[in-house]
């Protein structure tokens, strides 16, 4: 029986099986399984770990990379067209585009990278088309862009989420507060701060034999699932943030449109009619997370036209500096801070000092 065979089993157990505390740790158990074989079908040399494969031959450039997703003919070249003026081939039969497509998007003052990908098809994760590829640079990117048919949203967004999800990518999630380290000997020990309704010791016992893990810590910082241990234990998924792009909603009628709007993490577009693009770039801003920071010479007024694009993730003057150079912080004095961060105007501070977006900054030098 071929792995994918083995898989699909699975699955339909999976289905069949009534979810319930009854039931917990024959799922967590057959989770942990079907986590091992996707795991042999991305890289067939080793059954954990590592990478899902190689993908398209593009540079990374610019201040963040962001892909587009979805299945054939939506939009996704019609959309790469108009935001970034690059030509990406455009026809009304799917698989228009074959390779990976770059272009840049520049957008209050920063360089985003637009890659426009070839369409991915149901059975993507298991290396129908070129799915391996598509999901491989996918892995890669800042902020994923998953663009739908306003027509068939629902059905499609949930199978591109299988497909995501099945090379190890999370969509929107943060990483589960779980603390693993494993140990030579001393068996599995298990340390909670809150109450697990979703797991218990039995089942996570079951999922690191099913791993081969005979003596770990475990400490458990939040109500994690048997998911969110496999993924800890699996150790390689990537946590990228995630809009539904709803292209073609001039082909909806008013009353659809506005319960689609309402879908979380959701931006209704026209790429065709140029609809709602600001807001999509808006939104896009804000799930990269990256802050205009302003530098400021000695006596000289701020440099408005080409900020210091940095992420909002730890926005310290150290980390500042070193976008700027590496050589400054060997030399660096102190900060003359203007803006949201500081309370006077300007603020002598350190180098750990936070900044906030558009602030200003002037480097002192021993």
């Amino acid at each position: 029986m071929s792995t994918v065979q083995k898989i699909k089993e699975i699955e339909e157990e999976m289905k069949k099986t009534q979810h319930n505390k009854a039931t917990n740790f024959h799922i967590g158990l057959l989770k942990a399984k079907l986590a091992k074989l996707r795991q042999e079908i991305l890289d067939p040399q080793k059954s954990s770990g590592g990478g899902p494969g190689e993908g398209f031959d593009v540079a990374k450039t610019g201040d963040a990379r962001v892909g587009l997703v979805g299945f054939p003919s939506v939009g996704k070249s019609t959309l790469l067209n108009v935001l970034t003026n690059t030509y990406s081939a455009v026809a009304a039969y799917e698989f228009t585009t074959l390779t990976c497509v770059p272009g840049v998007i520049r957008y209050k003052g920063s360089k985003i990278q637009l890659l426009d990908l070839p369409g991915i098809i149901e059975g993507a994760r298991y290396g129908k088309g070129r799915g391996r590829q598509v999901i491989a640079v996918a892995r890669t990117c800042s902020l994923i862009l998953i663009v739908l048919d306003a027509l068939s949203p629902l059905t499609h967004k949930r199978i591109i989420e299988t497909e995501l999800e099945g090379f190890g990518i999370r969509l929107n999630k943060k990483p589960p507060h779980i603390n693993m380290k494993k140990k030579d000997k001393g068996g599995i020990t298990i340390a909670t701060t809150v109450k697990l309704t979703n797991l218990d010791e039995d089942t996570i016992r079951a999922i690191c034999a099913e791993y081969r893990i005979r003596s770990a810590d475990f400490n458990f910082h939040c109500d994690a699932t048997a998911d969110d241990l496999i993924d800890v234990i699996e150790g390689n998924r990537i946590y990228i943030p995630c809009i539904y792009v709803l292209n073609k909603i001039d082909q909806l009628t008013i009353e659809a449109l506005d319960i689609l709007a309402r879908t979380p993490h959701c931006c209704p577009i026209s790429a065709h009619l140029q609809w709602n693009l600001d807001d999509l770039l808006e939104m896009m801003w804000k799930y990269l997370n990256l802050l205009r920071i302003y530098t400021k010479p000695v006596g000289q007024v701020p440099d408005y036209t080409a900020p210091v694009i940095m992420s909002a993730t730890n926005p310290t003057v150290e980390n500042f500096c070193n976008k700027i150079h590496k050589a400054i912080m060997p030399q660096f004095k102190y900060a003359l801070v203007w803006g949201t961060s500081v309370k006077f105007n300007p603020q002598h501070v350190g180098k750990d000092h936070l900044l906030e977006d558009e602030d200003i900054v002037q480097i002192v030098k021993n």
